[in-house]
């Protein structure tokens, strides 16, 4: 193995290890408020480091929400001392434009409208929306306009969210 790709192994097994210590920290504080956490991520944008979670609930998250989780997890954080350098937390909603990258994405999805952007066509299109139906490991069916169903496989998804119109 090169050194650079060692370096970068090094590096991602870090990121997963500082965001498997930090959901063990938040999850006890996000299922004693009733939120379910979306996804949690160590991120450098630039030259910052970022921890972020996100959190959900039905009819959705606020500031105040945000708040409630932000200050223990923050303490928790502090307290845990296992991240080694300077980083910002952020805690937030997933956002409407986010794209499913979990089971728990696709359950909470089911019977709603999808948009789906493929890595290689299928019967000549790349983009397609419809109801998620159903979904398992490999795959993904949607409902079509016409009421057909399509089945695509999950590695052949660029992208998958939910439909949103303004």
């Amino acid at each position: 193995m090169s050194n650079l790709n060692r370096k970068d192994s090094d590096c991602m097994a870090k990121r997963e290890d500082i965001e498997s210590k930090a959901t063990e920290l938040i999850m006890p504080i996000i299922e004693s408020c009733g939120f379910e956490l979306v996804d949690l991520e160590y991120v450098k944008e630039g030259s910052s480091k970022y921890l972020r979670a996100y959190i959900d609930k039905p009819g959705g998250i606020t500031v105040d929400d945000c708040a409630e989780v932000s200050r223990p997890f923050s303490d928790k954080l502090d307290e845990a001392d296992f991240i080694d350098e300077a980083y910002i937390l952020e805690v937030s909603s997933p956002g409407l434009f986010r794209p499913f990258k979990k089971d728990k994405d696709f359950e909470r999805n089911l019977m709603e409208e999808v948009e789906l952007k493929l890595y290689r066509q299928v019967d000549h299109l790349k983009d397609y929306t419809g109801l998620l139906k159903k979904f398992d490991k490999d795959t993904v069916t949607i409902e079509l306009e016409n009421g057909d169903e399509k089945t695509f496989d999950r590695s052949n998804l660029a992208i998958i969210r939910q439909t949103v119109y303004f």
